[in-house]
């Protein structure tokens, strides 16, 4: 048979109708394209507008919401001086100049009321009591508090700025006793806390009084300056930044600023209080964001249309079916490799929280370590006095001295009991504050702890230099852990002047005004490392002579009393310990170093 030939005109036809085919798919395709641009266009343009707006509306909004918070704290403020003004502790207080009590008083009316700080000033504008105890004594005879206080009997409201560039912003108001001023009272309101929150949002915050200057920002370095030089600190963008920038926001109208390399929107609002006003500055790409994302669905919309068209102009079904599982595949390998990763994870967790409870035992263990130390350490003195007096009691027996032996006798029994005074007392070592806190005559102290160290005193020959007050300096603490504290260092004095010619130890009480001071000064080599001194178990002296936790456990009793120990080198050698404990009852008089005597 003769195979037929295709006929060329059907061949051409085929082909001009394949031809027409494959034009009309690709003017389809750009017609979606030409669609999608079109599409993604207008969404664009329609979308930024409207979260534009959005935006602006919703930062107007929260501007508003500031405004009325800081409004509400300066109101609730100002009426804190007008209450305590009336304070007849805080009025009786200034008339009798005994301040012991104003600063607790002070720190409870914080509590309750819930403001920043709260001072009692005189008239000559000294702090006489304070929330913070690190002002007491300060004069601000001339800062604008004091000073309008005192022209009108009215509650006055000032903004200092403080040392770090933050405004304080304080109400003050006269207190009158029987129709005469006799000191101002002034109170600190908390907007600090609402610059901490705004500094939480993306938006630039920042409040201007009623000259422009920055009173409150969530930029610390705008503070203190006008909007237009808090704009001009903050270095432009790079030329190449600046055209990134542009590329990532290509439909945004022009930035009213730039604040750290960003394009924002300045949005403004009025403080109903002396002319502020409130500015925030919202970044453009809040709103770009929003944006992309809905063009971003858009454009898969149209891709999606898009790669069905080419599916069904294609139609390589077989090939998309391979696709399909070979994607599944996939996707359950992964979902087994999740699988074990998930039981690794669990395993993981059962290990870490065995590991937590391991840790947690070791730390009680190392916390009875340190505990039968600092016990080994504490009762070692009592026990070598003990051991002396035995030993000097049998000498007196033995040349038939029995009074003077029943009295060696009677300090061994004083021993014992302040042995277990020590063992009762440990426990606060490791914790803050004591049930024994009593007023304690430093002085007596002094004597006690000295007399205590009397057996170590009379092996050597050392010269003790005290240079104490005539009459009594009390403070509030508990008199053993304070004895202690005193024999730790005087212990470490006579160890740093062993092996001298000529050992000195010099013991000087100084009675200030606020606080008591307790020098104690050696002629040793000094002190090599200041950084470790007060760390536990960190010592200088040899293995078997020392705990390393003297010093250390001496300082947390001083903390607990409200005080604070130091060291430091002398300037002719040798180390110098000062501790510094709140006095009990402060003197008007200028206290004098009253007697002076060498031991």
């Amino acid at each position: 048979m003769t195979a037929l030939a295709p006929r060329p005109d059907l061949l051409a036809a085929s082909e001009a109708r394949r031809r027409l085919r494959r034009m009309a798919y690709r003017a389809l395709a750009g017609l979606m394209l030409l669609a999608t641009v079109v599409g993604v266009w207008f969404t664009n343009t329609w979308l930024t507008e409207r979260f534009t707006e959005t935006t602006r509306m919703r930062t107007e909004l929260r501007l508003a919401l500031y405004s009325g918070n800081i409004l509400s704290e300066l109101q609730r403020t100002s009426v804190v001086p007008l209450l305590l003004a009336r304070d007849p502790e805080l009025t009786k207080a200034l008339g009798s100049g005994n301040f012991s009590t104003t600063s607790g008083l002070l720190i409870a009316a914080r509590e309750e009321v819930g403001v920043a700080s709260i001072r009692l000033l005189d008239l000559q504008g000294r702090v006489m009591g304070a929330t913070d105890r690190n002002v007491l004594g300060t004069v601000f005879n001339d800062a604008p508090f004091f000073v309008d206080a005192q022209r009108t009997r009215e509650t006055v409201f000032s903004a200092v700025e403080g040392v770090t560039g933050a405004s304080e912003f304080v109400y003050s108001r006269a207190v009158l006793a029987d129709g005469k001023l006799v000191g101002v009272i002034v109170v600190g309101a908390d907007l600090a806390r609402y610059e901490r929150a705004w500094a939480g949002i993306s938006d630039a915050v920042a409040v201007m009084d009623s000259a422009g200057k920055i009173v409150l920002a969530t930029e610390p370095r705008w503070r203190g300056l006008t909007m237009e030089e808090a704009l001009v600190a903050r270095s432009a963008p790079s030329a190449i930044e600046r055209a990134l920038q542009a590329t990532a926001d290509w439909a945004n109208d022009p930035p009213d600023a730039w604040v750290l390399g960003q394009a924002v929107m300045r949005t403004e609002a009025r403080v109903p209080f002396r002319g502020w006003r409130m500015v925030a500055f919202t970044p453009y790409s809040s709103v770009r964001d929003r944006v992309n994302a809905v063009i971003a669905l858009e454009i898969m919309g149209f891709a999606i249309l898009l790669a069905l068209g080419f599916y069904l102009i294609s139609r390589r079904a077989k090939v998309q079916s391979a696709v399909y599982r070979r994607e599944s595949a996939e996707l359950r390998a992964l979902n087994a490799r999740l699988s074990r990763e998930i039981a690794e994870r669990e395993r993981v967790q059962k290990d870490l929280s065995l590991a937590e409870q391991t840790l947690e035992q070791s730390s009680k263990l190392a916390v009875l370590g340190e505990m039968s130390a600092a016990v080994s350490h504490e009762l070692n003195q009592p026990l070598a006095a003990m051991k002396t007096y035995l030993a000097g009691a049998k000498l007196l027996l033995q040349r038939e001295r029995v009074p003077e032996a029943l009295s060696s006798f009677q300090r061994i029994d004083d021993l014992i009991e302040r042995m277990g005074a020590i063992t009762r007392q440990l426990k606060s070592y490791a914790r803050k504050g004591g049930d024994a806190i009593e007023p304690v005559d430093l002085r007596a102290a002094l004597s006690s702890a000295l007399a205590m160290m009397e057996p170590q005193l009379k092996a050597r020959t050392v010269k003790i230099v005290r240079n104490l007050p005539r009459g009594a300096v009390m403070v509030q603490a508990d008199r053993i852990r304070l004895e202690q504290v005193i024999i730790n260092l005087f212990r470490n004095a006579l160890d740093a002047t062993k092996g001298l010619r000529a050992p000195r130890i010099e013991i000087t009480l100084v009675s200030e005004e606020e606080v008591a001071v307790l020098t104690l000064a050696d002629n040793g080599p000094g002190l090599t490392d200041l950084e470790k001194l007060f760390e536990p178990f960190w010592t200088t002296k040899k293995p078997g002579e020392g705990t390393g936790l003297g010093l250390a456990i001496s300082s947390s009793i001083v903390a607990d009393f409200g005080g604070r120990l130091t060291a430091r080198n002398g300037e002719g050698g040798g180390a110098v310990f000062e501790m510094r404990l709140p006095r009990l009852m402060a003197s008007r008089q200028t206290p004098a170093t009253g007697r002076r005597g060498t031991e």
